[in-house]
């Protein structure tokens, strides 16, 4: 039998009735996500006081009422007069995939790998009718031994990885009190402040131009053979590449800094590095509250092939600089305007109703989703995560490195521990766990080439 078998598949509806006729637009950095989609699977040892099947018809029943704040979230997509993308809100709901799985939850992640815990992530492509299609799946697979695990999926074209931890959360938190901490709120994106002068950051809307105005758009590779691995960073670890927690480099530019030149070397670059491409979420520096639901995840290139010194310091320094050029509120309206630009004079043109060419890729990915917090997400008293997993899919190109938060540890009092998340071919996966800098750095590989190469 196999390890993960599914019991039903459902939908989910909201508790409440949604306003009739009405819809919800989307920003600029909605529609240039929508080639890609999330997936994220959360890990419990919740007690084993419960009966199988008890805890998934709970979670059910709050699933209904916490979708009555995610008016998008049931919604389904149509297209507007002007061919954009929009969404219908109504009460179709999500699907609701149960699931069961042999063994233990410990017992699981002591194998896993990505290919099996995708297993625990229900997911299906846009039918060709998109109306009929549901934006967002969950999955709930309880492990006979003991344990759960809950797995989200999404297109990115309507939320982005902060928005999807956020559903998680609120899900949590009306499990566990019958209250939304944080509710979720839909506006557009900010308009530009009176008086906000900056030097213009010409690079960031160069990125995208060169991407979208790509005669031939990137594809994925049915070449490559992935492999993902994660890598657990201590504060301690954190703090000998370098790592500071209030200064320069921060934890995500030590990181990437150490896995660009790492990954650079089992690509065969010989001089210089490969060219990268940082995701970096933008609420904060947009001014927007902590609950606003909609694309902020802002990419742009690094280039690494004229660099003479391939240090990790210096790798960590070029990228600390690029952030901090992007951290600037006039440059990312700058970015928001002129794709607005962009889609106004491409409205009209059918040849434009296509998706647009994927914004990550083909050039190495590197994620900070650092600040997401999904270990917060508590739906038995004193029950939290043990271990959370992201994927940004499909991927295209050299590869994509996810740098994460890592669950609470007693014995880890520093705030520098992270968890790094690498997908890579699967030859440059394994020789990247061999690597004498990685291994230097001692890192706890909790999932991929462990068994055979730890």
């Amino acid at each position: 039998m196999a390890e993960v078998y599914f019991l039903s598949k459902r939908t989910v509806a909201s508790t409440k009735v949604v306003q009739l006729g009405k819809f919800c637009s989307l920003s600029v950095l909605d529609r240039i996500m929508e080639p890609c989609n999330l997936r994220i699977v959360f890990y419990y040892r919740f007690p084993a006081k419960y009966e199988v099947g008890i805890v998934t018809k709970k979670l059910g029943d709050s699933l209904s009422e916490t979708l009555s704040n995610f008016e998008i979230v049931t919604g389904r997509l149509q297209r507007s007069r002007e061919g954009q993308w929009m969404i219908k809100c109504n009460d179709a709901g999500v699907r609701m995939a149960e699931a069961r799985a042999k063994g233990s939850v410990e017992e699981w992640l002591q194998t896993v790998d990505n290919e099996k815990e995708l297993k625990l992530i229900y997911w299906e492509d846009m039918f060709h009718k998109p109306y009929y299609w549901s934006t967002f799946y969950v999955q709930v697979t309880e492990f006979e031994g003991g344990g759960l695990a809950i797995g989200l999926s999404c297109t990115h074209l309507l939320a982005d990885a902060e928005c999807a931890t956020m559903l998680i959360k609120a899900w949590a938190d009306t499990t566990l009190t019958g209250n939304m901490l944080t509710p979720p709120l839909y506006h557009p994106l900010p308009p530009r402040r009176i008086g906000n002068n900056h030097k213009p950051y010409t690079e960031l809307i160069s990125h995208y131009k060169s991407t979208l105005e790509k005669i031939n758009p990137i594809s994925t590779s049915p070449t490559y053979n992935y492999a993902t691995v994660t890598l657990a960073f201590n504060d301690n670890m954190a703090q000998s590449t370098g790592a500071l927690d209030n200064s320069s480099p921060s934890p995500f530019a030590a990181l990437a800094g150490l896995f660009w030149v790492c990954i650079s070397k089992v690509k065969g670059k010989r001089e210089g590095l490969v060219n990268m491409t940082v995701c970096l979420d933008m609420r904060k520096e947009l001014g927007l509250d902590k609950g606003f639901f909609g694309n902020c995840m802002v990419f742009n290139k690094v280039c690494g092939e004229g660099l003479k010194e391939i240090g990790v310091v210096k790798a960590a320094s070029v990228i600390s600089d690029v952030v901090g050029k992007m951290s600037n509120e006039g440059n990312i309206l700058d970015l928001i305007e002129w794709l607005e630009s962009k889609s106004n004079k491409d409205g009209n043109d059918k040849s434009h109703r296509s998706p647009p060419p994927p914004i990550n890729g083909p050039d190495l990915v590197f994620a900070n989703w650092e600040k997401l917090d999904p270990y917060s997400a508590t739906f038995e008293e004193g029950v939290e995560p043990i271990r959370v997993s992201y994927y940004l899919e499909p991927l295209y190109g050299e590869g994509q490195v996810l740098i994460l938060a890592s669950p609470k540890d007693e014995d880890d009092e520093g705030c520098l521990s992270r968890v790094a998340m690498v997908t890579l071919p699967q030859d440059q996966a394994v020789k990247l766990c061999e690597d004498a800098l990685i291994r230097r750095f001692s890192p706890t590989i909790l999932m991929g080439v462990k068994k055979n190469y730890a």
